[in-house]
């Protein structure tokens, strides 16, 4: 974009249509996006529970939530094979994959100037400048791709009293102990590189790099993997939310690999589930939100950057936060305690899961591997896994 664009941009930011602390700047070609529906597509945990009243109030546009994968391999086949391009403006899935989305020319380069709430936000700036790892989940080739939604850290879950007290150490999932009493999750990119972790801080293996492990380390994780589900370790290695869910709710396993928000899913069932802060870090990561690249007017690139700025937005933050237990804008726990939206107890719980969330990126760990160098073998050796 040339400077004199830029300048024109940065002069033609109007202030009009606020919703609360979480208002959208309107430029004024957005005047000619009114009615527009911008089509999105979510894993899931991006959906406000349907309330994008924000959005459509401030913009006059819609949003048509459809359902996507998120393993690498299902996003790129959708949008290759299975009419993605054609169908979606946006995909928020979970980023660093932007190699092969850029190399497939499936998504646009972002013009960070057309979104207001990406300035001063002290999590971009922070966690994802360039030349960090952070960066390598936003961007490629020194441009940036991505708008980071969420941010998290993962580990596992454990029910302490089964356990004996508490867990610190990814260890735990491949402790005999608690053999048949333990779950992975059905994904190289986390179950896999957590072990990876564990692997390399116990120097049981020889691993340079767990976020891109070369052929040989990769085989002789899932050597490990093998032996432990021959031994009986695992009860089973779950695929969905619900089923992950419910393997604590029964009490099915005492030690599980998961995400957070199914420890927020089972203690609002009663049970006493504590997510673990591992001595060997946690697993790092962001959702990106991207501009599927395609014969789009000038009027619908407006109405989509005007959809991922609102998703910058301390509105929609506060909201994703209360809902998945995702960190995602530094503004939301502030529109959550004074907009009125959110009654004080929420508003609480919110700022906690902010304060939560960031002690993880502070405390260090690792970036997940979403398209690692090796990604072929990746999928063989998970293959030689499940089937063994």
């Amino acid at each position: 974009m040339s400077n004199e664009l830029k300048q024109f941009n940065r002069r033609t930011l109007l202030a009009g249509a606020a919703v609360g602390a979480g208002a959208l700047a309107l430029r004024p070609s957005a005047a000619f996006a009114v009615g527009q529906t911008v089509t999105l597509a979510d894993i899931g945990v991006g959906d406000p529970n349907g309330d994008w009243s924000g959005y459509e109030k401030a913009t006059g546009n819609k949003v048509n939530l459809v359902s996507i994968g998120n393993g690498p391999s299902a996003v790129l086949n959708q949008l290759i094979a299975g009419g993605g391009r054609q169908t979606y403006d946006i995909i928020n899935i979970v980023g660093g994959m932007q190699k092969p989305l850029v190399e497939n020319k499936l998504i646009l380069p972002l013009d960070t100037s057309r979104l207001k709430n990406w300035q001063n936000n002290e999590y971009i700036a922070s966690y994802f400048k360039p030349g960090s790892k952070g960066f390598d989940f936003i961007g490629y080739d020194g441009k940036v791709y991505g708008v980071p939604t969420i941010l998290q850290g993962d580990s596992f879950a454990y029910l302490p009293e089964k356990t004996g007290g508490e867990l610190n150490s990814y260890g735990a999932l491949f402790d005999p102990k608690f053999r048949g009493y333990v779950a992975l999750e059905d994904n190289y990119t986390t179950a896999g590189q957590k072990t990876a972790l564990y692997l390399k801080a116990a120097g049981l293996v020889d691993i340079k790099d767990p976020s891109n492990m070369t052929k040989e380390e990769i085989k002789k994780v899932v050597d490990f993997l093998i032996q432990k589900k021959k031994e009986g370790q695992f009860r089973v290695v779950w695929s969905s939310f619900e089923q992950a869910v419910n393997l604590l709710v029964n009490q099915e396993v005492y030690v599980m690999d998961c995400w957070e928000p199914m420890v927020f899913a089972a203690k609002a069932k009663g049970v006493n589930a504590v997510y673990a802060s591992p001595k060997e870090g946690f697993l790092l990561w962001a959702m990106a939100a991207y501009l599927v690249a395609g014969n789009r007017s000038p009027e619908k690139l407006e109405a989509s950057y005007q959809l991922l700025d609102f998703m910058l937005s301390p509105e929609y933050g506060a909201v994703i936060t209360n809902l998945r237990g995702y960190m995602t804008n530094p503004a939301a726990p502030e529109f959550a305690s004074k907009s009125g939206k959110f009654d004080p107890v929420t508003a609480k719980k919110i700022a906690d899961i902010d304060a939560g969330v960031k002690t993880k990126f502070q405390s260090g760990g690792t970036w997940q591997a979403r398209w690692p160098s090796n990604i072929e073998a990746y999928e063989e050796e998970w293959q030689r896994f499940k089937a063994a």
